[in-house]
This record gives structure tokens, sequence and C-alpha cells, in this order.
């Protein structure tokens, strides 16, 4: 057995680390964390200081029965867990679990996985850091109490199965102050002049210093415009320059990630600690935008040896996140002389992105030439024209952030050689009738920044916040379609006026972060009764105390009793004092029956309800289409749901139906269903017979390639293709088939035998 055995947490990391240490060390993986708080109960015991009751997770029990068996044999176990908070409790959870004493059991860490940085950790062993521990459970307790006790008041006045959390909450309360912002906004129009003059053989545009709010002042001012003499009355070239931007913190890479790349921020992460644990990149938690020397000198000789001494310019940049020291340096290459590194595509993009990133943090300002050009036009006005000339690249030579700004209509290019006084004519001036447009919703990526600006949440908090947000159904990323809208041009070229009509669509929106009814019903009632924890102060300064207590500057079960002491009276005032939370909105009445139509939320999702409980006949209900919402539908939209579901027509004597069902909008032929999707083009209330049919036709023939046996009796038993393979169903049991089995050779009595003999798949 070895002398030394390492412990880190996942095997790729350990398989790394083995390489670069000799005979004498064994690497192994705990594969994450190996405990965690109880999940039967609470798993906090409020009465005795907020202490945890951890449990070994059922999966980790072989993993530690192992761990345990050599940490018995080795001399010296080393703990070299991640760096940061979570790291270092979970090398804490393993020294308690193992038997080891945490203050005297060795624990490492380094920010590469590199031969220079492992050496130099293991020369210089520390403890476990209590502080960081404690900062790490004060977050896991309290986190812990605000989902324990605010989920089952939200079971009892909303609805059951939904779950509430420090940080999901208030990320959801942004997504819906947002939507609510939207939702209410007036789009308003006006006229935006632009002229393309032209100067000698070369044309440029400007635009005029005003709009125009009616048709009729655009058309004036282009009357007036026909006649008016030309020329250039200002002519401002000015030098500027620009900088580049600091190395990625995780957030940071997540946003440009997001934007360059498309990546969603949970797989961001997951490419970023695949190449962390092969030693490509330095460790991707981090706030600091900070390089070690040895990462800033091998940067300047990259640069240097492929672009030249003028490119590289060294810059230090500092790191305002509170908290940021526990994490030393950026997210960098550990070798800035490999531009790309193996693995799949998209470990290879991401890998790109960080080395031009740190590359271009480390290059010279690109020097430019900005030129500023006014003509004055009728009414007192002048149009303006700007143009842009790189007379130095520096660090655009290899990378230019990208910005989340959608709105942004000024071009910035070349202009032709102008000279002040110069005449001037116009080959043509639009009149362009453009609205004003929303706040955008936001994406991952920009509810990252939104987060990160108000201080809520920490890097290694982001990414599984949001995928909490979309997989509990309080938000969904948008897809819509958005309709058309008419939009009015005024064309004058020479003196003549001509005006069209044209289209263009509005209210598209794809991949946005845009939140549910009942995401925007739970919040509601959150904000309502519980608006201290959804309260973007509080929430940031919650994540203040985690820093000072890391720091040593708090004790957590204090900071934890503060909190609580207020927090659970309120439990217990809402619980008995509050109303159900259903979101409801009245409509209006039914035009035949006079009874009202309410949409609210219920069991399995937002619907409209036409008549009340007191009613002698029962209330109906209908499910909302996907595109609707309880705060917009009209009456006109809910009466049409309540003609679902609607007969279409007849296919092969059989009745063929449409509706809306628990699992969404449907075609119906006999027992048979086909789901009807939006992103299509098709809903229940206007798809037609020829298309309902094509959709019937095609799960038929689905279903067929499907069914690759059938055995009567009782009890049936079939033969399936599934996602995963060929399975065994039986009523509403499913069975795995072994790898290697004949499939097409099974009969009854054979299917029999391998239900009696294997598992049942897990549901």
């Amino acid at each position: 057995m070895s002398k030394n055995l390492v412990i880190v947490e996942s095997p790729a990391k350990a398989k790394t680390i083995a390489g670069f240490l000799g005979k004498d060390f064994a690497v192994e993986s705990s594969f994450g964390h190996i405990r965690d708080l109880v999940q039967k109960d609470m798993g906090v015991d409020v009465k005795n200081g907020f202490k945890p009751v951890y449990e070994v997770s059922k999966d980790k029990k072989e993993i530690v029965k192992k761990l345990k068996k050599l940490c018995s044999t080795a001399e010296i176990v080393w703990l070299a867990s991640d760096e940061d908070r979570e790291g270092e409790a979970i090398a804490w959870h393993l020294a308690e679990t193992l038997g080891l004493d945490p203050l005297v059991t060795n624990r490492i860490v380094f920010h590469e996985i590199t031969k220079t940085a492992i050496q130099k950790a293991v020369s210089a062993p520390r403890t476990i850091n209590m502080d960081l521990v404690n900062a790490q459970q004060a977050r896991r307790v309290l986190d812990r109490l605000v989902g324990y006790e605010l989920s089952p008041v939200l079971w009892k006045k909303v609805r059951r199965g939904l779950s509430a959390g420090r940080v999901q909450s208030v990320s959801v309360r942004l997504l819906v102050e947002r939507e609510r912002e939207i939702q209410a906004f007036n789009s308003e129009s006006a006229f935006r002049i632009v002229a393309e003059f032209n100067a000698g053989k070369k044309v440029f545009k400007a635009e005029l210093n005003e709009r125009f709010q009616k048709s009729e002042e655009a058309q004036a001012f282009l009357s007036k415009s026909s006649s008016f003499q030309y020329s250039i009355e200002g002519l401002e070239v000015k030098p500027a320059k620009r900088s580049p931007a600091a190395p990625f913190t995780t957030s940071t890479l997540q946003q440009e990630a997001s934007r360059k790349l498309g990546f969603p921020v949970g797989t961001t992460m997951q490419i970023a600690q695949k190449l962390y644990e092969a030693g490509f990149i330095t460790y991707m938690r981090t706030d600091s935008v900070n390089l070690s020397d040895d990462a800033l000198a091998a940067a300047r000789n990259e640069i240097v040896s492929s672009y030249g001494a003028e490119f590289a310019e060294t810059r230090k940049f500092k790191t305002k996140a509170r908290g940021a020291q526990e994490a030393h340096e950026a997210i960098r290459p550990t070798y800035m002389d490999k531009s790309t590194v193996g693995g799949d595509a998209r470990m290879k993009k991401l890998y790109e992105l960080i080395w031009k990133r740190t590359l271009a943090s480390q290059m010279s300002d690109a020097k430019l030439e900005r030129t500023t050009v006014t003509i004055p036009a009728p009414n007192g006005l002048h149009y303006t024209a700007k143009g842009e000339v790189i007379r130095f690249e520096g660090f655009l030579k290899v990378y230019l952030e990208d910005t989340d700004d959608e709105d942004v209509e000024e071009q910035k290019g070349m202009l032709p050689a102008l000279s002040l006084n110069q005449v001037l004519n116009y080959d043509r001036i639009e009149a362009t009738e453009r609205y004003t447009r929303p706040s955008a919703r936001y994406t991952e990526a920009s509810l990252v920044k939104k987060l990160e600006e108000l201080g809520i949440g920490r890097p290694s908090t982001y990414a599984p916040t949001i995928s909490t947000i979309v997989k509990r159904e309080y938000a969904v990323k948008s897809d819509l379609e958005g309709e058309e809208r008419a939009y009015q041009q005024l064309v004058l070229k020479g003196s003549d006026i001509s005006s069209k009509t044209l289209k263009e669509r509005t209210g598209a929106d794809k991949g946005k972060l845009m939140p549910t009814d009942i995401g925007m019903v739970v919040n509601d009632f959150l904000v309502e009764h519980f608006n201290e924890v959804l309260d973007f102060h509080f929430t940031a300064k919650v994540e203040e105390d985690f820093d000072r207590i890391a720091e040593g500057e708090v004790d957590w079960t204090e900071m934890l009793d503060g909190f609580y002491k207020e927090f659970r009276p309120n439990i217990d005032k809402v619980e008995e004092n509050a109303g159900y939370a259903k979101g409801e909105r009245s409509l209006g009445f039914d035009p035949e029956s006079g009874k009202p139509i309410v949409a609210k939320i219920a069991r399995y999702g937002p619907v409209v309800q036409l008549g009340s409980a007191e009613d002698e006949d029962k209330p109906r209900f209908a499910s909302l289409l996907k595109d609707q919402r309880i705060e917009s539908i009209t009456l006109e939209e809910a009466l049409k749901l309540f003609q679902l579901p609607r007969v279409i027509g007849e296919l092969e004597g059989k009745e063929l139906k449409a509706g809306i069902g628990r699992f969404g909008p449907y075609v119906q032929h006999g027992s048979l269903y086909a789901s009807i999707k939006a992103s299509d083009g098709d809903d229940p209330i206007t798809i037609g017979l020829d298309r309902a049919t094509e959709l019937i036709l095609a799960k038929r023939d689905a279903d067929a390639k499907k069914k690759i046996a059938l055995f009567e009796g009782d009890p049936v038993i079939e033969i399936l293709n599934g996602r995963w393979g060929p399975y065994i169903k039986v009523g509403k049991e499913n069975h795995r088939i072994p790898k290697g089995t004949d499939v097409e050779s099974l009969d009854r009595e054979a299917c029999e035998a391998l239900i009696a003999k294997g598992p049942k798949s897990k549901k």
C-alpha cells in the first residue's frame, strides 16, 4: 500500500493529479460530497444552536467504506478538495466521516492542476479552515430553514409540490418584475430620419437629431428638405482608445459563453469543470480578476512571440467582490502557449474563449480615430454622422467582449474623406416609423449579471439556481412567435416623396427566461407575506454575513439565530391568517349563461373557470394554451377555450377531435392521442382536418414502430422500443431486457422469466 493517500472529489481530477505524484502516493475520489443534511426531517436542531444533522448519502456508503479501509493503511492522508468554501466543507465532512482529526489532517489546495502547483501544495500543507467550513454550513442550514419552513406554507396556500428558496425566489422576483414591466409597456412610434449623402463617388448615412411623432410632421420636413442646401458645418476628428476587459470570473465567463457560444449557464460550468480537472484551466469558481506573476509573464511571452512587443501591456486588475480573496486567481489557461486543447468541440470552444480573453487582458489598448460630422438641416435641426477607424488593433487582434444591449441602432463604420464647408447632395432621405421597445426579458447570462450586481448569490450558486427555477416550472424559455405590425416609410428622392407601408414582426422572443403563471402567483404570495426574505438588500446582506463568517468576524450560529427569531413567527402568522392564493382574475361573464368567468391556478396549472362552486351545476374548466397567461387572457379567448374539445371532422368513420388535456393540446381519434405543438404553428382552436389527420397518421406510424411484440392473455405483455432500447411493459410497470438479448426470439414465457428474474425499472 502507498504511504500517502490523497483524496479529491472527482475521478477526472484524481487521474490528472496521479500523473504528477510519485509511486508513494495513491489518489482516490470521494465523488463529490459524501454526506449532507438528513432528508427525512429538517436536518437542523434549531433548539441546540442550529446543529446540523448529517448522514452519509446512500450512494456513497460503499465509497466511504473503501476510503476508510485505505485510510487505515496509509501513513499520511491528504485532503485535496477544491479551494473554495464548498471544497473546504467536503474536506471537513471527509475528516469527520473517515475518523480523521481535522486539527492535524493535511489539507492542500491549488488553483490549477499542474505539476508545479501540486508539488508546491504538498510541500506546504495546512489544516482545515473552520471559518470557511462554517460559512458553507451557514449557507446550507439557512437555505434548508427557508426551504423547509416556506415550502409547506406554499403547499397549503397555493398548491402542493411547490418550493421556495432564498436565492431562487429572489431570482423569480426579478423575472416577474421584468415581465410586468413588459406587459405594462405602451409602445409609441416616431419617425426616424436618415439621409444618404454623396461625397464624390462615396455615399454615407447621417441621422437627424430629432424624431417626429406624426406622419404629417415627417412629410412636412421632407418637403422642406428637397430644396435645402447641405454642407458640412462641423468636422471633429478625435483620437480615442479602447481597453480590454479583465480576465474571466465565474459570472463573466457564464455571461460571455452565453453571448458568444450560446451555452446555458449550467453547461458552461460543466465544461469548465472538465477543463479544470484535465489540467487545462485554473479553478472555475472565482470572484477574482487577479493573475499570478507567473501567469503575467507567460502571457507576455506568448503575446510578444505571436504578435510583437508593441502588442504587450502588463495589467493588474483589482477585484471588487468582498470575499474574493479566498479564490486567488481569475479563470485562465494553465499554459498560456496552448491556444487550443484536446476534448470535444464544446471544450475546445470554451477553452479558446478563456485563452483569448486572458491574452487580450494583457495586451495594448486599441487606438482609434473617431470622426463626427455635423450637417445643418431645415427647421434649425442637423444631421450627425459618426465614423470610427482603427489605427492600431492592440487587443482587438485577439478578442472583443460582447454586450447584452439589444437596442443599438447606431452603427460606426468608415466615413469617406470629407472637408469643412464641403457642399453635399443627398441621394435619398428616409423617414421610417420606429416603435419604442420595452426592456428585454432576462437571458440566463443577463440574470447572472443582475444577481451579481445586486450582490445576491455567489459563483457556485448561479447555475443551480437557474436550473431549479426552470425545473420547478417557475419560468420557461420563451418561444414566442410574435405578431406582424405595419409601419410607414416616407422616402424623398429628388423632389418626389413616396409613401409605403411595410411589415415587421414584433414580440418574437426565443430562449429568454419568462415567468409562468404559477411563478407569478408564488412570487406575489411570497412578496406579500415574506417580503424581507425576498428583499434584494436583505438577500445581499446575508451574502455579506457569509463572507464575514468566512473571515472569522461573525459566529455562524448567532447569525442564524438573528434571522430565525424574526422568520419563524411570521411563518405561524401566515399559516393562520393568510388566504389562499390562486392568482384569480375576473374576465367577465358568459354571454349565454350569464355566469362569471375567471382565470386562476388549478391543480394541474392555469385554467379558466365558468361558473362557481356555489352554482347548482358544477363549474366548467378549460386549460390555458402555452402562450396564454392569467394576467393577459381576454374574455373572448377564454370563451373559445370552453368550445374545446371540438369535433374537427371524421377520419375512417370516427370523429376527429381537438382539445387541451393535462399534458397540453392534442388531437384525438378513438383511443389514439397526438400532441399539438405551438412551435409547429398549430393550436386546438384553429387546427384543420388535413393537419389533424396528418398528426394522427404520424402518431399511428410511430406507435407501430414502437411495438415489437404483443402477447394477449392475463396480463397483457408488450415488448416496446423505448428511448433507451427495448423493454417489457405489463400494465403500468416497465421491466428491463438485458443487453445482448435477442429481442425478436422472446415469447410470452421468456418475458415472464425476465420479469421474475430482473428488477423493475425506476419510474
